[in-house]
């Protein structure tokens, strides 16, 4: 019996940790959403994407490539690279080799987003979340 109880109390703490994770997630997300769509007019995931491209520095980014280093799916990915095409933040094109492959860039004006936006983005973090363990010299 007591190991039932402690068995439960010990899921119920995990539980509780896992909403509180969630729940304090999902705060910082809506704070950046709104951050970055009032002040540059792109999404949490567009800046998300424009962020990895910049720091992935490559020429061409396979979509798929950029997908598995981010929290959303390739089809959703694609979906924000197509908005981020639109506003000529980043360029597509066909994989030569893969017909089924997109490469994607980042443009100048995509860069310049970035870096507009990186502040505001840095703010918000700063504002929801402590400053990381500094790192042993």
């Amino acid at each position: 019996m007591h190991a039932t109880i402690r068995r439960m109390n010990a899921e119920a703490a995990l539980v509780g940790h896992w909403r509180k994770l969630a729940t304090s997630y999902n705060t910082i997300a809506c704070a950046l959403e709104r951050a970055l769509q009032d002040a540059h007019g792109i999404t949490m995931s567009e800046y998300e994407t424009l962020d990895r491209l910049v720091d992935l520095d490559c020429e061409k980014c396979r979509v798929q490539d950029v997908a598995a280093a981010m929290y959303l799916s390739q089809s959703a990915l694609s979906r924000t690279v197509a908005r981020l095409e639109k506003h000529g933040y980043v360029q597509r094109a066909l994989c030569q080799d893969d017909r089924r492959g997109i490469f994607v860039r980042v443009t100048d004006a995509g860069r310049r987003r970035h870096a507009e936006a990186r502040n505001t983005h840095l703010k918000v973090l700063t504002e929801h979340l402590p400053p990381p363990p500094a790192k042993p010299i």
